[in-house]
C-alpha cells in the first residue's frame, strides 16, 4: 500500500483524503496543528489517520516525511520549501495547490537528481485555470494558429441564494489571504503595451464583465500576468491578462480600506484584547467628530455613501471589543469580516472561471488573418451541508495529481506545473468525471 501525508486540514482539504482513499491500494496519514481536524478528516477510515503536528517541529517533520510515499501539502505557501527539502533528502514526490515560488523552482535541477516530481499550481487558480487554457492554447496551435489575446478570470463567491451581504463575499478559504491579496501590484499587456497597477490602486482599476448564464462581476487583475506569456508558450500575443471576479460592492469598499492605509502594516500588536473595531478605525482616521462623519471626510465621501454603510455592516463603527488578544491589522479587518461573511452550513459557494481568447489562423484569399473568439467557462457550485466547491476544486486536481503519480501515470520529474498535456489531459478528464468541468464555445470575429 501506498502512503500520503497529507499536511494540513485546514477549509479546502476534506476532498482530497475521499477521493484517494476510493483507492484501494492508498492510504493517508494527515497532519495538521488541530488534531481533531486532522481526525475528522480521516473519517475512522482503516487506511487514514489524523495527527497532530507542529510544523515547526522539524524532527516530527522529517519523521513524517521519511514514512511517506508521497507528501502533498496544503500548508500556507511559506512552508512548502521546507517541506520540498526533506522530500529531496528523502527522494519522495511533492504535491501543492500554490505557485511555485523562485525558491521552489531553484529545486528543479536536483529533484530531477532524486527522480521525483514537485508538482506545483495544481489547485484551482493555479491549477485548473493553467490546464483548461493549454488544452485550448494547444488545440489552436495544432490547428495552425496563433493566440493573439488571453484574458483569464477567476473567483470564488457565494451562490445567487446565499448572495445575501452588502459585500456580496463569503469566506470558502483563508480571509487573511483574501484580504492579503489586495495589497499586491497587478502588471498585464493590453494591446501590446504594458500596465502597471501599484497594489493601492488595485480595487480603483476595475471593470464590469458578463459571463455565461447571466452573471455580472467586477475584474480586477491578478498579480503578475506577464511571465504566463512564457509559461503558456503565447510568444506575440497582443492581450495578456489575469483577474479576479467579485461582486459588485467588493472592490470599491476594499479601495476604502486600502485608501485608509489598513492593507499597509501587517506588524502585530500585542495587548489588544479591550481595543474595539472603532478604536482601530480611530487610528487610520484623524478628526474629532463623529467617525463615521470623519471617515467620510478622510475617505471624500457623503456620510450615506454605499461604501459607509457596509463599513457599519461590518461594525467597524462599534464599540465593543474585536475579541483578538494579538493581532496585526489584517487579523483585525479579517476576523471583522470572517464574523459577519462565514457560509452558514447549508449554504452553497460558487467558483466561477472564465476565459477569453481570440485566435487567428492565416488564410489564403485575405492578407488579414482569420479570427475567432472562444470562451471558456466553469461554474461550480458546493453542496448544502457537504464540500464547497472551493474546496473540490482546490485539492481535487491536486488528489488525482497524486493518485496518477502513485500509480505510475505520471512519470515527469523535477519542478513542475500543470502545462504540460500528459498532465493536463488526464487531470481534466478526471474532473470532468467528478462533475468539474469547463464547457467551450466558439464565435467568429467579423
Amino acid at each position: 500500500m501506498k502512503r500520503v501525508l497529507q499536511l494540513g486540514a485546514g477549509m479546502s482539504a476534506g476532498p482530497m483524503p475521499r477521493y484517494l482513499l476510493e483507492q484501494p491500494d492508498i492510504g493517508v496519514t494527515i497532519a495538521d496543528k488541530v488534531v481533531g481536524s486532522a481526525q475528522k478528516l480521516a473519517g475512522g477510515h482503516d487506511r487514514a489517520k489524523g495527527i497532530g503536528l507542529d510544523v515547526e517541529d522539524e524532527a516530527a517533520l522529517d519523521k513524517l516525511v521519511a514514512g511517506a510515499d508521497l507528501v502533498v501539502s496544503l500548508l500556507p505557501y511559506t512552508y512548502h520549501v521546507k517541506v520540498a527539502n526533506l522530500c529531496l533528502k528523502y527522494r519522495k514526490p511533492f504535491v501543492t495547490a500554490s505557485y511555485a515560488s523562485d525558491a521552489m523552482r531553484a529545486l528543479d535541477a536536483q529533484a530531477k537528481a532524486a527522480g521525483v516530481i514537485f508538482l506545483n499550481e495544481i489547485g484551482l487558480d493555479p491549477g485548473i485555470d493553467h490546464m483548461s487554457a493549454m488544452k485550448i492554447i494547444h488545440d489552436v496551435q495544432k490547428a495552425g494558429g496563433t493566440v493573439a489575446s488571453f484574458m483569464s478570470y477567476c473567483g470564488g463567491l457565494p451562490a445567487p441564494e446565499a448572495n445575501d451581504n452588502p459585500l456580496g463575499y463569503k469566506f470558502s478559504w483563508s480571509p487573511k489571504g483574501v484580504v492579503m491579496a489586495g495589497r499586491n501590484d497587478a502588471r498585464y499587456l493590453k494591446d501590446g503595451k504594458e500596465v502597471f497597477i501599484p497594489g493601492p490602486d488595485l480595487f480603483g482599476n476595475r471593470w464590469p464583465l458578463k459571463v455565461a448564464d447571466g452573471f455580472e462581476f467586477e475584474a480586477y487583475a491578478n498579480r503578475n500576468s506577464l511571465p504566463y506569456i512564457e509559461t503558456y508558450g503565447l510568444k506575440g500575443v497582443r492581450t495578456m491578462l489575469r483577474g479576479t471576479l467579485r461582486n459588485p460592492g467588493w472592490c470599491a469598499t476594499l479601495k476604502a480600506i486600502a485608501d485608509l492605509g489598513v492593507l499597509k502594516d501587517d506588524a502585530v500588536k500585542p495587548g489588544i484584547a479591550a481595543l474595539t473595531p472603532a478604536g482601530w478605525l480611530r487610528s487610520f482616521v484623524p478628526g474629532s467628530g463623529g467617525l463615521r462623519v470623519d471617515t467620510a471626510t478622510r475617505l471624500n465621501l457623503q456620510p450615506g455613501d454605499p461604501i459607509l454603510e457596509r463599513f457599519a455592516w461590518l461594525g467597524l463603527f462599534e464599540e465593543k471589543p474585536i475579541g483578538l488578544e494579538q493581532g496585526s491589522n489584517l487579523d483585525i479587518l479579517a476576523k471583522q469580516m470572517l464574523d459577519r461573511m462565514a457560509y452558514k452550513p447549508v449554504e452553497r459557494d460558487m467558483i466561477v472561471l472564465h476565459h477569453e481568447f481570440i485566435a487567428e489562423k492565416p488564410q489564403a484569399s485575405s492578407p488579414k488573418p482569420q479570427a475567432e473568439r472562444i470562451y471558456s467557462t466553469l461554474i461550480a457550485f458546493g453542496e448544502p451541508n457537504g464540500d464547497s466547491s472551493m474546496a473540490r476544486t482546490v485539492s481535487l486536481p491536486a488528489a488525482i495529481a497524486v493518485r496518477m503519480i502513485l500509480q505510475g501515470e505520471l512519470k515527469l520529474t523535477g519542478v513542475q506545473i500543470p502545462v504540460l498535456p500528459e498532465i493536463y489531459e488526464p487531470v481534466l478528464a478526471e474532473l470532468a468525471r467528478l462533475g468539474i468541468e469547463c464547457k467551450e464555445r466558439k464565435v467568429p470575429v467579423v
